[in-house]
């Protein structure tokens, strides 16, 4: 019997490029170039790894945006991933993370069978980390977040896992089905392969709506179901150049650092 993995994945602008809707507060997406974010991106790797250890793995990429973000379903399916499913819907857009977290976890319990699903902690465009755990509560699994090492025990029914913390580590064992997510720290990911992209190209993706997914789209997901509301964004302004001081001794250098805070009235 196959391990079946789902992986929670997003597209998100590149932050190099990042511009904001003055009137919805809202990232501008057309034109802007995307890329699979990075936390979904160690997620994936760790599928990866367990399907190389245990070849019956399969693995299901699942994520929400608009039809663009099939190119990044195809780059994961490049990676080495099954398949892909793709959530996309007018209806669905502006969700905030819990009109997100209901429509992902209303397609996890379509896909019905699952052992394990990952997730990256966060995503770069928004950094709530907060999906990957909505989604826990609403499918009722326990779940484990900040994962830095993983290691899945033979009888594939429970992790031991390695949590950060800010001050630290804790090691917590976990029975499967349940929710990881994952930190840059776990792994590093690979590269597509020539073979992967052949394949991955010629794989159909099928695209699931509001009605696929039977979310109540005045109550369950879209803007107008999103209880956040974004008061104010804004793309901060660029720092001044900062200034290098030099001098031949440490009691000249300390002299010119307490002139030049004075002079900017710090001191």
């Amino acid at each position: 019997m196959a391990f079946k993995i789902i992986v929670c994945a997003k597209q998100v602008p590149d932050t190099n490029e990042i511009k904001i809707d003055p009137v919805k507060k809202t990232l501008i997406r057309e034109g802007v170039p995307s890329i699979l974010n990075h936390d979904d991106a160690n997620a994936l790797e760790e599928a990866l790894k367990i399907k190389d250890a245990y070849p019956d793995t399969h693995i299901t990429v699942v994520t929400m945006g608009p039809p663009q973000a099939r190119d990044m379903l195809i780059e994961c399916i490049a990676m080495g991933a099954d398949e892909g499913i793709l959530l996309s819907d007018r209806a669905l857009g502006g969700s905030d993370t819990w009109a997100t977290s209901n429509a992902i976890a209303a397609a996890i319990v379509k896909l019905k069978d699952y052992d394990l699903i990952f997730a990256g902690r966060q995503a770069i465009d928004g950094d709530t980390a907060q999906v990957g755990p909505q989604i826990a509560e609403k499918l009722g699994i326990p779940q484990v977040t900040y994962v830095a090492e993983f290691e899945l025990e033979k009888d594939m029914k429970h992790i031991t896992v390695k949590r950060a913390l800010e001050d630290g580590y804790e090691l917590i064992k976990i029975e499967t089905p349940c929710m990881l997510t994952a930190i840059k720290e776990l792994n590093t990911p690979r590269y597509m392969s020539i073979g992967g992209i052949f394949s991955a190209v010629r794989k159909e993706i099928p695209a699931w709506g509001a009605k696929e997914l039977g979310v109540d789209v005045d109550k369950e997901v879209g803007l107008d179901a999103s209880p956040t509301n974004v008061f104010r964004s804004f793309t901060p302004a660029p720092k001044g150049k900062g200034v290098i001081l030099e001098a031949d001794t440490d009691k000249e250098l300390a002299d010119k650092l307490l002139i030049n805070l004075k002079a900017k009235h710090v001191i």
